[in-house]
């Protein structure tokens, strides 16, 4: 087990979890590997055990467009979440506005091929247009190395856009590699933010420390300390084996130079970013 350096702020957040309600709302689409069954509750257990109160729903993309899981969560969640949302193209602006008095924060673009992709690169822009005046995020996966090819489109949108897992490069790159130096010049804009997350599903050497991934999410947190936020990725939709989730938050203090730095990813960053 990786040990961690400093003491975990109460006020930390984990900007990335999802919640699988099966019982409640059954999945419609399948994965190859069916994710665990997780519900608010469980969630609450694991998020106790890391000591930390604070989170960030993201929509399952086996839920599509069904974003009632989500909502639920939200709600039940008194206050100490925000959500990220799958957004239909014709919810009205009444509907977008009673979402972000809910506590939703952003729309998820998921681009990773066969991953069960529901929106398209030609929806970012008029969905980027229509949730900017809200303050929210878009909430953005793609394979880290085509990053150079949507450079552009992503830096040209009105609002914040937060780019998951580290990049989410599919075959791990190193720091010196164009794409990630396109994820700095991104970054250097000061409207997108990386989250230092789900190293497993990517990294070629594993775990504990995922050192092929950990190295680019070190980078990050030495370069772009105000940029970085953390997460889980709980429960680890897609794996056969689930990571260690204390190791996961653990980790984060090894990428960190200071207590000062890490807690800025954990608290503060996060906090500017969806309102807490």
């Amino acid at each position: 087990m990786i040990e961690s350096r400093w003491p975990v702020p109460a006020e930390g957040c984990d900007c990335h979890h999802h919640i699988y309600d099966l019982h409640t709302y059954p999945l419609k689409q399948t994965s190859p590997v069916s994710p665990p069954h997780g519900t608010w509750e469980d969630y609450l257990a694991m998020r106790a055990q890391w000591g930390i109160t604070r989170s960030v729903i993201v929509q399952a993309m086996g839920y599509g467009f069904d974003n009632r899981c989500t909502l639920d969560a939200l709600a039940a969640s008194a206050g100490s979440a925000r959500a990220v949302i799958s957004m239909p193209q014709g919810a009205s602006d009444a509907q977008l506005a009673a979402l972000a008095q809910a506590g939703v924060v952003g729309v998820r673009f998921q681009m990773v091929p066969n991953s069960g992709n529901i929106m398209t690169w030609d929806d970012l822009p008029e969905v980027a247009r229509r949730i900017a005046s809200l303050g929210w995020n878009i909430n953005l996966q793609l394979d880290g190395r085509t990053l150079p090819d949507y450079e552009a489109l992503i830096a040209d949108q009105p609002c914040n856009v937060v780019i998951d897992h580290v990049g989410k490069f599919l075959e791990p790159v190193t720091p010196q590699d164009p794409a990630f130096d396109s994820l700095r010049r991104l970054l250097d804009t000061g409207r997108v933010w990386v989250k230092l997350s789900a190293m497993y599903e990517t990294s070629r050497t594993g775990a504990p420390d995922y050192q092929d991934v950990g190295v680019l999410a070190q980078a990050l947190a030495h370069e772009y300390p105000e940029r970085c936020l953390w997460a889980s990725n709980w429960p680890h939709p897609g794996q056969v084996q689930r990571p260690n989730d204390r190791d996961l938050l653990a980790l984060l203090d090894s990428w960190c130079p200071t207590q000062t730095v890490r807690d800025q990813i954990l608290v503060h960053n996060p906090a500017k970013l969806y309102g807490f």
